[in-house]
Parts: C-alpha cells; sequence; structure tokens
C-alpha cells in the first residue's frame, strides 16, 4: 500500500508516543538505530519485547496490551508473518493508536486488511526515523 507521505504529515505531527515492538539495544541493529533516534528526536518510546525488560533504559513491555498508557504509534519491527498478530494486538488498545507502522522491508496484507476498518493509519515498508527526520518533525 503506498501512502504519501505529505498526506500522512499533519497526522504525524501530532504523534508523542511510539510503542517500538521487536525493541533490542543490540548497536549494529536498525531497531536499535531508529529507537535511539527516536528518543533523541523527543518522542516518549516505549520499548516492547516479550523477553526484555530493559531496552535503551527504559521499561520494556512484553506485550503491546501491557503499556499502561495511550500510544500514538505502533512501529514494528518484526518479519512480515508476525504482523496480523500485531495489528490484532492493537484492535484491543484503548485507546487506539492513529498509526500503524511496518518498518523498511516489511508488508502485511493481512494486517492492513485487520486494521482496515478501524480507522488506524497503515504504513508499510518506510523507516519512522527517516520519514520523520524528512518532514522535520521532532526535535
Amino acid at each position: 500500500m503506498l501512502i504519501d507521505m505529505k498526506e500522512l504529515a499533519p497526522l504525524l505531527r501530532e504523534v508523542k508516543t511510539i510503542a517500538v515492538v521487536g525493541a533490542v539495544d543490540k548497536p549494529g541493529r536498525p531497531v536499535d538505530m531508529v529507537g535511539r533516534a527516536l528518543i533523541d528526536m523527543g518522542f516518549t518510546v516505549i520499548p516492547v519485547h516479550p523477553k526484555r525488560t530493559d531496552v535503551w533504559g527504559l521499561t520494556t513491555y512484553p506485550a503491546l496490551g501491557d503499556i499502561p498508557v495511550a500510544v500514538d504509534l505502533v512501529d514494528v519491527f518484526r518479519a512480515p508473518q508476525f504482523c496480523p498478530d500485531h495489528a490484532r494486538e492493537v484492535l484491543a488498545m484503548d485507546p487506539l493508536p492513529k498509526i500503524f507502522w511496518m518498518q523498511s522491508g516489511i508488508t502485511s496484507p493481512e494486517a492492513r486488511e485487520i486494521l482496515a476498518d478501524s480507522g488506524i493509519t497503515v504504513v508499510e515498508d518506510r523507516c519512522t526515523k527517516v520519514e520523520m527526520q524528512a518532514m522535520g518533525i521532532g526535535r
């Protein structure tokens, strides 16, 4: 699904809290570089990983449903076969996030279909760090 990033910009400017699914702080991994950049850009980043409890010095939650605060954007760093399950997790969140974002190289027609009538904007195969920086979002 191609999305016009210029049309998405106003929605992205509202984003304050980002849940990073698949968060790990191993140097050199894309998720580590992007997660740290989002923190540096001033976003509240909430790492999500089923086994880790501390990523980037932040409290890390085992699942999206365990996050005790509202999330604006769910940033997924997992293989495409896991995205539908994360899309279902997102539908159980209250309130719903505004954006379900699958990172560069990740697409999932099934996840897109699951979220189709939810009002959640789905972004596939794009990097949050690159897009946010290109739009001048964050500090």
